[in-house]
């Protein structure tokens, strides 16, 4: 086998991996529960030298890293393993413990065998199973150890569980923060937004710096012949406004979420867009409201372009309003976030300020107006704002947040509320269709149709009173689909019961309106046309 020279310089080179899954420590759910971990460990060993391609009578030695070196997994188990794994007697066994590190020490041994010219050929394994062995059972050590250091020397577990302590990171924010953590949507959305990792930062509270706060104009532009496009989840809305006049407006059905190719979206874009224009003597302007955050009017981040790969997202998405402008001789173009153009759509149909703006379409948009007369520089996601504590709320699809704004106040939220009822929708309809039906369903006395735009009101009603902590209202507009027909009467109804009867002093100070059938439908995008400045 000496003689063997398969590398010349002596340089040590993998030829095959493999893993088992990570199975549970749980003693009723653990998928390994039942199997021993030197049985695990023969696996491996068994299929890495078969993906090898090396005959296992060229191996000169099996090396196992052990953390937990007792029980199943005691003695020299790396003879054990070797043995159940098949190979030749004449193949030698090592166990190694360097806790966490135990299998990378083992890969250094066999790297420095071969290397010295010592042997050619290993085979390195590790194996743990904590529901079988748990850490730090069966070991006593040793009082005088630790009289110059902390416990945590011999455990990396427990030396990151010192260390996040030591520093006031607690385990909760741990969790939620971790990699796959409850907030990994949220991390990731904020990277992408600002360009670089979001970092949790922990830092004494006298440290903490000042807010940001500010407030910026918007819209109430209505000279010339503009266009107002509003991108929904599920349709898509353009109006033509002449001298702040909405002379034509339609909807067209659309399913931007599910599409990965942008030129679906652009084509949907540009089309609404061009049928608006045909209705006006020129362009002056286009104003856009969609879902999303926008810097220098190009896409940041959307929920409609989800499935759109990333690659093709900065190239042709975060740029997609601009080139539409310029099919139309570079016009003006201004972008904003669909909630503030709500909210921008009830200042200026009710002549006031302190407006909260609420769109139930797809999903939810919120935004607010203050004493000013402007938008707050911060993103009003109210969305994902829980309304409502259950654990077993309706979850959002896209977030994963549990008993958001979205699943309450949206398209959504109905079709998810009437599949408890006994309403019939063919699972084929897009939801706009969906929503019709149920729609349908209220102006014939369904009474199921009934307590679902019932309990969105409740709700409302609920987190109006939420909000009022946090934003000074005179008036919240509620629009979007969501509040067509009589659906919208139905919600207005219980939402101000709710408030009149546990929260007076809201209803006292505010009030909620419903707009005209057409601005409910069409408002964000006649209020999206007075965006840009010509």
């Amino acid at each position: 086998m000496k003689n063997t020279n398969y590398s010349p310089e002596n340089t040590p080179v993998v030829v095959s991996c493999c893993r088992t899954a990570i199975g549970r420590s749980d003693s009723s759910e653990g998928v390994f529960r039942k199997v021993r971990g030197d049985e695990l460990g023969a696996f491996v060993v068994k299929e890495a030298v078969a993906r090898s391609g090396v005959s296992p009578d060229h191996i000169e030695e099996v090396v196992v890293g052990v953390t937990q070196q007792r029980g199943e997994l005691g003695g020299n188990v790396a003879r054990s393993i070797g043995l159940l794994a098949g190979l030749p007697t004449s193949a030698a066994a090592s166990t190694t413990n360097r806790l966490c590190g135990s299998s990378l020490q083992g890969v250094a041994q066999a790297c420095h065998s071969i290397m010295a010219g010592a042997e050619d050929v290993h085979v390195v394994a590790g194996v743990e199973h904590m529901q079988h062995l748990p850490m730090d059972s069966e070991i006593d050590f040793h009082p005088r150890s630790f009289s110059g250091s902390s416990r945590a020397v011999l455990s990396m577990g427990l030396t990151a569980e010192y260390l996040a302590a030591s520093r006031g990171i607690s385990r909760r924010l741990q969790e939620e923060y971790a990699v796959n953590g409850k907030h990994k949507f949220d991390a990731d959305f904020m990277s992408g937004i600002y360009q670089k990792p979001f970092e949790v930062e922990i830092v004494k509270l006298q440290d903490v710096p000042d807010s940001f706060e500010r407030s910026i104009p918007l819209g109430r532009h209505l000279d010339g012949c503009r266009i107002g496009f509003d991108a929904g989840g599920s349709d898509r809305k353009v109006s033509a406004v002449v001298d702040g006049v909405s002379i034509y407006s339609e909807e067209v059905v659309w399913h931007p979420k599910e599409m990965s190719d942008s030129n679906y979206h652009y084509q949907g874009i540009l089309d609404s867009v061009m049928r608006a224009a045909a209705k006006m003597p020129r362009v002056d302007a286009i104003g856009v409201s969609s879902a999303g955050i926008f810097i220098d009017n190009e896409v940041a981040a959307a929920s409609l372009f989800r499935k759109v790969e990333p690659q093709e997202f900065d190239k042709l998405v975060r740029p997609i309003y601009k080139r539409v402008a310029k099919e139309l001789g570079d016009v003006p173009i201004e972008a904003a976030n669909d909630g503030d153009v709500t909210a921008l759509a009830g200042a200026m149909s009710l002549d006031s300020n302190n407006v909260l703006g609420i769109a139930m379409g797809t999903s939810q948009a919120a935004g607010y107006v203050d004493s000013l007369g402007n938008i707050t520089g911060w993103l009003n996601e109210l969305a994902f704002v829980p309304v409502d504590y259950n654990v077993k709320a309706m979850v959002d699809e896209w977030s994963t947040d549990v008993g958001v704004g979205v699943t309450y106040f949206s398209q959504d939220a109905v079709i998810k509320l009437a599949k408890a009822t006994s309403i019939k929708m063919d699972d084929t309809l897009a939801p706009a269709e969906k929503l019709k039906i149920v729609q349908k369903a209220l102006s014939n006395g369904n009474e199921e149709a009934l307590e679902i735009f019932k309990t969105i009101g409740v709700y409302l009603g609920y987190s109006l009173a939420y909000y009022s902590e946090f934003y000074e209202m005179d008036y919240i507009l509620i629009l979007g689909r969501v509040t067509s027909g009589l659906g919208g009467e139905v919600i207005l109804k219980y939402a101000n019961h709710i408030l009149e009867t546990e929260f007076p002093s809201v209803f006292e100070t505010c009030k909620i309106t419903l707009p005209d059938e057409q601005s409910r439908r069409v408002g964000q995008s006649i209020a999206a046309a007075s965006l840009p400045q010509i």
